[in-house]
C-alpha cells in the first residue's frame, strides 16, 4: 500500500523521547497533548507505543534512531528504525509488568497490527505499528 510521510524524527538519546511524544500528537491531530490525557483514543495509544518503540530503538539499537508517522489509506503508521541489523526485536518473556521490556507486547495490544523488517540497502532495522483513524 502506497504511503506518505507526515512527519519525522530523529533519536539520539531517551531525553529525546519527550519532544518526540509531543509533537508526535500535535501532528496526529493538530494539537498539543493534553496533560490529562488517557489511553482512551487512537492518538494517545500511538504517542505511547511510539515512545516505547524509540525507547526500545535507543537502548537496544545502532544510533541514530529514525521516528517516521506515515499515512496509507485509512491508517496512520509508526515505522522506527535504527542502525543494528544483527538483532531482531524479540518479545519479553516472564517479565513483571515493572521490570520493562514489554513494550512490543504493548504496541501489539494497542496498535491493528505490528510488525518489523531489514533494509539491506538503508542498513536499517524498521519495526512498525498501524493504526485505524
Amino acid at each position: 500500500m502506497p504511503h506518505t510521510e507526515v512527519a519525522r524524527w530523529e533519536l539520539a538519546s531517551p531525553r529525546d523521547v519527550r519532544g518526540l511524544r509531543a509533537s508526535l500528537h500535535e501532528a496526529i491531530t493538530g494539537r498539543p497533548f493534553p496533560p490529562d490525557a488517557t489511553l482512551e483514543e487512537i492518538p494517545e495509544q500511538m504517542v505511547l507505543v511510539a515512545s516505547e518503540l524509540a525507547t526500545n530503538a535507543i537502548k537496544h539499537g545502532l544510533p541514530p534512531s529514525l521516528v517516521r508517522l506515515l499515512r496509507a489509506g485509512g491508517f496512520l503508521i509508526l515505522d522506527v528504525a535504527d542502525h543494528d541489523l544483527s538483532t531482531p526485536p524479540e518479545y519479553a518473556v516472564g517479565r513483571e509488568p515493572g521490570e520493562g521490556g514489554l513494550g512490543l507486547h504493548l504496541a501489539r495490544k494497542l496498535a491493528f497490527d505490528i510488525g518489523w523488517y531489514l533494509n539491506d540497502e538503508e542498513k536499517t532495522k524498521h519495526v512498525w505499528a498501524q493504526f485505524g483513524v
